[in-house]
């Protein structure tokens, strides 16, 4: 199924602010309550996150990752690979990435780059696209017959919207970073972005490891949605913290310290606001 184009169709209610930020927090404590149980029970979780450009995968991650503990659990994001891992084979990089025991691994785009961005824009070879849609489904299964729990997310946003987004980074100081020209190049090859990934989806939405398809138009929505279903899909059981027993503080030390002025403090720029 490609991403159609939706202007055509009557907007839909955004979720309430307020209603998003109190469903928000109930599951960001369910997402620290199952970490905890994949620390305990030695899970592997894997997560991919991929979609269009600018259509909410990244904002998805952060509130996932939010209050998890980052030892163990981590975003992989990967640069354009080295010369060296031009060299390797395709999934070699990513491989080394993979969650060990215990540990929940989120990858920003992943080996699915070579099926997108890379099949659209030529920067691989018909043959090294067609052998990766060969390989990509036994990858999958390996790992999932190896005990990792792995979940696919395609983030779908219209047209509309995501030249909306776009544009609106366009003057905003803190996101135009996000803003290149292969971003913009997603504009006018947008009907090449939907072949691609309808191929993609032919071939890599298996049994073993199904896409899971997030209508991303509504943010808020999304994230909510993603983190719902993300936790539908962890069989953890909620694990009671040990009992905390706060000592009593010692009693101050008679011994002589250097005097508070021979420290450099930040200046107090907050006393000027």
């Amino acid at each position: 199924m490609s991403d159609k184009k939706k202007h055509s169709k009557k907007k839909s209610k955004r979720v309430d602010k307020k209603a998003y930020e109190k469903e928000l927090t109930r599951l960001q404590i369910e997402l620290v309550a199952m970490q905890q149980w994949v620390t305990a029970s030695d899970a592997r979780i894997l997560v991919i996150f991929e979609g269009r450009d600018a259509a909410g995968k990244g904002g998805a991650i952060k509130r996932v990752m939010q209050y998890l503990n980052p030892r163990t659990a981590r975003v992989v994001a990967l640069p354009q690979p080295s010369e060296r891992e031009k060299g390797q084979w395709y999934f070699q990089r990513y491989v080394e990435r993979l969650p060990t025991k215990g540990e929940i691994v989120l990858m920003d785009r992943s080996w699915y780059n070579r099926a997108g961005v890379e099949r659209v824009m030529g920067y691989c070879t018909d043959e090294e696209y067609e052998r990766f849609l060969v390989q990509v489904p036994t990858v999958e299964r390996m790992l999932v017959e190896d005990g990792i729990i792995l979940l696919k997310y395609w983030y779908s946003v219209s047209d509309i919207e995501q030249e909306k987004r776009f544009r609106s980074r366009l003057n905003d100081p803190m996101r135009r970073w996000k803003l290149s020209d292969t971003d913009l190049l997603s504009i006018t090859k947008w009907e090449d972005y939907s072949r691609a990934k309808d191929a993609m989806f032919d071939v890599t939405d298996t049994e073993d490891a199904p896409w899971w398809t997030i209508d991303s138009d509504d943010k808020r929505a999304a994230r909510i949605n993603t983190i719902n279903h993300l936790l539908s899909k962890i069989p953890y059981d909620t694990i009671d913290p040990e009992e905390v027993h706060f000592p009593e503080r010692p009693v101050a030390a008679e011994a002589v310290r250097p005097p508070i002025e021979k420290h450099k403090f930040v200046p107090d720029h907050a006393a000027t606001l």
